[in-house]
C-alpha cells in the first residue's frame, strides 16, 4: 500500500511539475496597414497636402508569446502614434475573443510620414482605412496564434550613434547642431541598441526585436508619400543579412528630446539616402549584436504581466492650454485633436517579464530619452526594453528634470500630463517587475 502511494504521489507530482514548467511558445506575422492616397498624413503642422504615394509600405508586425495558459501579443506599427483607446479596445476584445490573447500591446515607431489616425477625443470619427487596418491586424494575430512553436530566447545590446539631444545639443557658436555635416555626439543621448532574439529549438531566428531611441523623422514636412523611415532600412538590413528568415520588429524607445543627424530632410536633398544610410547604420550594429545572442532552451519558461491606468492630473489649465495648443498647431489641428478639458487622465501603461529576466516597460506618449536610461539602470532583472509611444498618445513625458528646463517637449503644448508623470510610470514598473519575482510581499512581516 504505502508502494502504491509513492507511485501514485510521484505521478500527481510529475504532473504538476509539467504545469507548471510550461514552454516558452512565439509566433509572428506581418500584414501591410498602408491607407489609400488622399489620406491626411500625421507629424507636420506645416505639411500642406494630403498624402500623395508610397515610398515604402507600412506594416504592422505581430509578436504572440505563451506560456503557462498566457498569451501576450506585442504588435509594432509603422505609424506616427498608436490608435486611440476605441480602436484599441475593438482590437482587444476580438483578440482576446478570437485567440485568447490575455494582454495586446500596440506600439508605434513614431514615423512622421504616416497617417493621422482617430483618437479617443469626442467628435472623432475612425476613418475607414482604421477599420480596415484593425481588422488585417486581428488576422494577423490569429495568424501568429495559429504559428506557435517552442522557442529560446535571448538578449544582447551594442552601441550606434545616428542622432543627437535636439534640446541639449549646442555648437561653441551657440547654434543648434541640426544639419547634415554637424555629426557630433551630444547629451543626453542613449547609444544602446537593445535586441531581443527569438529563435526556435533547432537556433534559427524567427523574430529579432530592435529597440532604439531616435525620432523617425529624416523625411520632411514636404514629403507627402507614406514611409516608415529609418525602420523600414534597419528591418530590411536586419533580415537580408539573416537570409530573411526572421521578421525584424522596431521598438521605439524614449525619444522625445532625439532627432536623426539627417532630421527634417528636404525632398530636394535626397532624404531616401539619408534614411537609408541612417536605418543601414542602425541596422548593422542590430545584426553584430544578433550574431552573438546565445539563445538556449529553456524548458521552465514563465511569461507574467501588468496591464494598468495610472491616473495622472494635466498639466495645465484647460483654457491655457487650449491657447497653447493653437499657437504650436492652428486651430483646425486643436479643434480636431485637442486631448479635451478633462483634468484627470487616466494613463494606459503594460509591463511584460519573460522567463523572470526579460523585462518591458510600455508608455503611451513621447518619452525623454533619460527616462530610458533610468529604466535600465533600474529594472531588477538582467535584460530591459523601454517602449514608447504604446497603447495610445498622451503627448511628450519629459523627466522632471527636463520639465523645469522647458523648451519643445518639457513645458510646452505637447505636453500633457503632470510634472513627474515619468518618473512615477517607473516606479510603477519596477514595483510590478518586483511583484513577479516574488520579491514583495502580499502581507505584513
Amino acid at each position: 500500500m504505502k508502494t502504491m502511494f509513492r507511485r501514485v504521489l510521484l505521478l500527481c507530482l510529475a504532473a504538476a511539475g509539467t504545469l507548471w514548467a510550461a514552454p516558452l511558445k512565439a509566433g509572428v506575422a506581418r500584414i501591410e496597414i498602408t491607407p489609400p492616397v488622399g489620406t491626411e498624413m500625421w507629424g507636420f503642422s506645416a505639411r500642406q497636402y494630403p498624402s500623395q504615394g508610397t515610398i515604402d509600405p507600412l506594416y504592422a508586425r505581430v509578436l504572440v508569446l505563451e506560456s503557462g495558459g498566457k498569451r501576450v501579443a506585442l504588435v509594432t506599427l509603422d505609424l506616427g502614434r498608436s490608435f486611440g483607446s476605441d480602436s484599441l479596445e475593438r482590437l482587444r476584445h476580438k483578440a482576446a475573443h478570437d485567440d485568447q490573447i490575455s494582454l495586446l500591446v500596440t506600439a508605434a515607431s513614431h514615423t512622421h510620414a504616416g497617417p493621422m489616425i482617430s483618437d479617443h477625443y469626442p467628435g472623432n470619427k475612425t476613418p475607414e482605412w482604421e477599420l480596415q487596418a484593425l481588422d488585417r491586424i486581428a488576422q494577423a494575430v490569429h495568424q501568429a496564434v495559429t504559428q506557435l512553436v517552442e522557442v529560446r530566447i535571448g538578449a544582447g545590446y551594442g552601441i550606434t550613434y545616428i542622432g543627437y539631444n535636439r534640446l541639449e545639443s549646442r555648437l561653441p557658436d551657440g547654434y543648434q547642431a541640426a544639419n547634415h555635416t554637424d555629426q557630433f555626439i551630444s547629451s543626453p543621448v542613449d547609444p544602446t541598441v537593445a535586441v531581443l532574439r527569438v529563435d526556435t529549438m533547432d537556433g534559427q531566428p524567427l523574430a529579432i526585436l530592435v529597440n532604439y531611441a531616435c525620432h523617425p523623422v529624416v523625411f520632411g514636412a514636404d514629403t507627402v508619400k507614406y514611409s516608415a523611415d529609418f525602420p523600414a532600412a534597419m528591418a530590411r538590413t536586419v533580415e537580408s543579412a539573416f537570409g530573411g528568415k526572421p521578421l525584424a520588429f522596431f521598438l521605439q524607445g524614449g525619444p522625445g528630446d532625439i532627432d536623426p543627424y539627417y532630421a527634417n530632410t528636404r525632398v530636394a536633398e535626397d532624404p531616401d539616402k539619408w534614411r537609408n544610410w541612417t536605418g543601414e547604420k542602425l541596422g548593422t550594429e542590430a545584426v553584430r549584436v544578433a550574431k552573438n545572442i546565445q539563445t538556449a532552451p529553456e524548458p521552465e519558461g514563465s511569461l507574467d504581466y501588468a496591464d494598468e491606468k495610472l491616473n495622472f492630473q494635466l498639466r495645465w489649465d484647460p483654457a491655457t492650454f487650449y491657447d497653447a495648443y493653437i499657437r504650436t498647431w492652428g486651430p483646425e489641428h486643436a479643434t480636431q485633436y485637442f486631448p479635451g478639458n478633462d483634468t484627470v487622465i487616466p494613463t494606459p501603461v503594460s509591463t511584460i517579464l519573460i522567463n523572470k529576466r526579460i523585462a518591458l516597460t510600455t508608455l503611451p506618449g513621447e518619452p525623454f530619452v533619460e527616462l530610458q536610461e533610468d529604466w535600465r539602470s533600474r529594472c531588477p532583472v538582467p535584460d530591459s526594453f523601454f517602449v514608447g509611444y504604446a497603447n495610445g498618445y498622451y503627448g511628450y513625458i519629459p523627466t522632471i528634470k527636463a520639465a523645469v528646463r522647458g523648451g519643445y517637449g518639457g513645458s510646452s503644448g505637447g505636453t500633457w500630463l503632470e510634472v513627474g508623470a515619468g518618473e512615477r510610470i517607473l516606479n510603477n514598473a519596477v514595483i510590478q517587475v518586483h511583484r513577479m519575482l516574488g520579491h514583495l510581499s502580499n502581507t505584513p512581516q
